[in-house]
């Protein structure tokens, strides 16, 4: 099999490709970087491209299996304008691009990242695959990321779209940002630590894409996330303890907001969601508990 992997010089792309790579697969990868640094095999070709533009990186799609869509700016910055705009673009316009050059045979996939953000903040409500999206700018990208890629399906194309939470896992995601802060005895809960946490280890998302890959009846909404989301002050606490640090300083909401502006917002969203659907598939988590996953992350 052959896929092609946008955004896959990013923390998911990587680990993504060296799965297809261990399985014997060819991978062809997108990304902006020059070169791709962490990957590096007979079956791998890399493509520098910026996929919100039409270009000749779009040929590679004449010869591809499926497509794992990954491609998209982080939200992790201050929401200026221009940022937003950029989140924006990197997701629908890469997603676009893709839908419109893809090659139409018998069996070609596309599962195509989307983020559990698309429900907006709902406080202590169980979000299931079923739920409407919510208000506000990450809702509004999740929606319209989701629609470009369904159009897929009138070509004949299977489409999975994944609901990514908040991704932990070794050498980037949340945890490149958190364990330093933690080690430095300034790690915590964000506000009152009440807003549910929708994590999932980086190896059940892998583990994920392969199995609605691999079952070729899968399509439609997945969420990608642990069937035990906690609070934000469990994985503080949880945090803490592994890495036996106190984990008590709280990071006032004013606080954090005079810092991040705008995307701010997006830590205190609560989001119980869970994997209903992939459960019902027959998927078994790897992580399904945040203790096991971060001493993986940390030891």
């Amino acid at each position: 099999m052959k896929v092609m992997i946008t955004g896959g010089s990013g923390f998911v792309g990587s680990a993504f490709a060296r799965k297809l790579l261990e399985q014997g697969h060819h991978v062809v990868a997108t990304g902006t970087s020059r070169q791709h640094k962490t990957v590096n095999h007979e079956n791998f070709r890399y493509v520098q491209a910026d996929t919100t533009r039409e270009g000749n990186w779009q040929t590679e799609l004449e010869e591809v299996d499926g497509v794992v869509n990954l491609a998209g700016r982080s939200i992790f910055g201050r929401w200026t304008k221009k940022y937003k705009k950029q989140i924006y673009d990197s997701r629908i316009l890469t997603t676009r691009n893709v839908v419109d050059a893809l090659s139409v045979r018998k069996g070609t996939f596309l599962c195509s990242a989307s983020a559990v953000g698309y429900y907006g903040s709902r406080g202590d409500d169980i979000l299931t695959e079923t739920e409407p999206a919510g208000d506000g700018f990450l809702p509004q990208v999740g929606k319209d990321w989701e629609s470009e890629a369904f159009r897929a399906e009138e070509h004949g194309v299977r489409v999975a779209a994944m609901r990514f939470g908040i991704i932990l896992g070794r050498g980037g995601g949340a945890m490149e940002k958190m364990v330093p802060a933690f080690r430095m005895y300034v790690g915590g809960p964000l506000g009152d630590g009440n807003q549910w946490f929708p994590w999932v280890h980086l190896s059940d998302i892998t583990g994920a894409i392969n199995h609605v890959i691999d079952n070729e009846q899968l399509t439609g909404i997945f969420n990608f996330c642990s069937p035990n989301p906690v609070r934000n002050r469990e994985l503080a606490k949880t945090l803490g303890r592994i890495l036996r640090v106190p984990a008590v300083m709280p990071a006032p909401k004013f606080m954090v907001r005079l810092a991040l502006g705008e995307m701010a917002s997006a830590l205190f969203d609560s989001l119980r969601a869970q994997p209903e659907n992939l459960l019902n598939s027959g998927y078994v988590f790897k992580y399904p508990g945040l203790e096991d996953a971060i001493q993986q992350i940390v030891q």
